[in-house]
């Protein structure tokens, strides 16, 4: 008779001379401490855990001095009380304005009701409706939809998604110069900077061509069939709000439609209602094969960014049991609440006509804008763009100086690019109460993307401010920021 032994596995016997675990609760801050930190400690903890040298860009702006405590619809408001009326926008991720209370409201309920976040497993209510209103939104045959958590994941998902689907083994891309797509490695190889792209061996599959120049784009696809895709921002807006007329639009679709190239549209920042469509490209009656949003798709509440693609596109990409998980949603791609938040967004954009009021305050947003080029021609260079996204371009520096200091100034005119854009944003934030953005490539514009919410009222407060800063002259200007950086 057998005797019933059990056998005992060696991870279950217990070493009685091991040291013991520490599970000593390390020194963290709670959130009531977090909430308290006061703006000089909370520049040490960003020196010392986040980016040092980020800090000394918003140290010469005037941005560390500002702790911002509450925010609604077009205001911040810091630590003194003072409201910051809000021309930034999050570089266009606050369509809603701050704190929108439908979206508060929304995402309130879903928490109280104890609602589930993670729907792997399982299939989500909430990702599948949000897919379904996004398709809703999407001309055409846009209707397949990849969610995410940021501009650059949903622009991964587009590319990938467009590779595939192009039937080209050695599919080449191509992209603009000037472009921002992202910073995750794939987008960032067909990101034109080199300052982003900071000598990482980057994806090597990808073709440059002049933004806007359709014979160039002509003659690459003409001459290298490999070529499957073409990437491009309809609006670009790290290169300075740069748009491209509606001839180039057509010819890019008829292009591709002729040597079938698959289009990915990015439009992770010129979405969403931004420019007075939904959509920019629609302002050109055309409609591209993949597109991406993200930014504003969050309600600025959440982070949510999708890729929407044309079922055709999907289905030769991922379409059968075999293919259909090579790129299947991450952990967090559409997560209950961040669902439940876009859909609410989306309701309020509409509910609210506010792709109506970026056409129209942006139309009242770029007239004033104009009338001060005509007043300040010495100081403004250029305005420019649609809707809610305009650029605001200075002229060199040499060109608002006298004529006798212009020549000699000139020579350092690269070296002081972006000076003037950035000592007019300092001081509109200190002096006036107003927060503005800058771009990426053409530091001399200042980039206006306020929260769709914006009212004419908004735009009037702006302009009669940058019209009182501009009247007091360069060279007032720079001592004004001179002696905000002694103070």
């Amino acid at each position: 008779m057998l005797q019933n032994t059990a056998i005992r596995p060696e991870f279950s016997e217990v070493d009685v001379d091991a040291e013991p675990v520490n599970t000593a609760k390390p020194d963290l801050l709670t959130v009531e401490e977090a909430k308290a930190l006061d703006p000089q400690s909370m520049a040490d903890l960003f020196k010392e855990h986040i980016n040092p040298g980020q800090f000394h860009f918003m140290k010469l702006l005037g941005f560390h001095k500002v702790k911002i405590e509450t925010a609604e619809g077009m205001y911040y408001v810091d630590q003194n009380g003072r409201k910051i009326l809000d021309f930034f926008g999050g570089f266009g991720s606050l369509a809603h304005g701050h704190n929108h209370p439908r979206v508060i409201a929304a995402r309130q309920k879903f928490q109280d009701e104890g609602r589930h976040e993670i729907a792997i497993a399982f299939l989500s209510q909430y990702a599948s409706a949000l897919a379904k209103n996004l398709a809703a939104c999407s001309p055409g045959e846009l209707d397949m939809v990849f969610l995410g958590s940021s501009g650059s994941e949903a622009m991964e998902a587009a590319v990938k998604v467009a590779e595939r689907a192009s039937g080209r083994p050695n599919c080449k891309i191509v992209h603009a110069g000037n472009s921002f797509h992202g910073k995750t490695k794939g987008v960032l190889s067909i990101t034109d900077s080199d300052l982003y792209q900071g000598n990482f061996n980057l994806v090597e599959n990808r073709i440059k061509v002049p933004f806007g120049d359709l014979e160039a784009l002509t003659r690459a696809i003409e001459s290298d069939p490999d070529i499957g895709v073409v990437v491009l921002e309809t609006v670009q807006g790290g290169g300075g709000i740069i748009s491209a007329p509606e001839s180039y639009w057509k010819g890019v679709r008829a292009l591709c439609d002729k040597h079938d190239v698959l289009w990915v549209a990015d439009e992770v920042q010129c979405g969403y209602g931004r420019t007075g469509k939904f959509y920019a490209f629609e302002h050109y009656g055309v409609v591209p094969d993949v597109t991406a949003l993200a930014k504003s798709l969050g309600a600025g509440k959440a982070a949510v960014g999708a890729m929407i693609a044309k079922r055709e596109v999907y289905m030769k990409a991922y379409g059968s049991p075999k293919t259909a998980m090579i790129h299947a949603q991450a952990t967090f791609g559409g997560i209950g609440e961040a669902s439940i938040t876009a859909i609410e967004g989306l309701n309020v954009l509409y509910d609210e006509d506010l792709i109506e009021n970026a056409a129209r305050v942006g139309d009242h947003l770029i007239s004033r804008l104009k009338a001060l080029q005509e007043k300040y021609p010495k100081i403004i260079k250029d305005v420019r763009g649609k809707g809610l996204m305009v650029g605001l371009e200075f002229q060199d520096f040499s060109k608002t100086m006298p004529a006798v200091l212009r020549p000699m100034i000139s020579l350092l005119d690269d070296k002081l690019k972006g000076s003037l854009s950035g000592f007019i944003g300092a001081q509109l934030l200190r002096d006036y109460d107003i927060l503005v953005a800058f771009t990426e490539y053409n530091r001399n514009v200042i980039r206006l993307e306020p929260p769709l919410v914006c009212t004419s009222e908004n735009v009037d407060t702006f302009c009669d401010a940058l019209d009182d800063l501009l009247s007091k002259g360069i060279v007032s200007i720079v001592n004004g920021f001179i002696k905000s950086q002694k103070g």
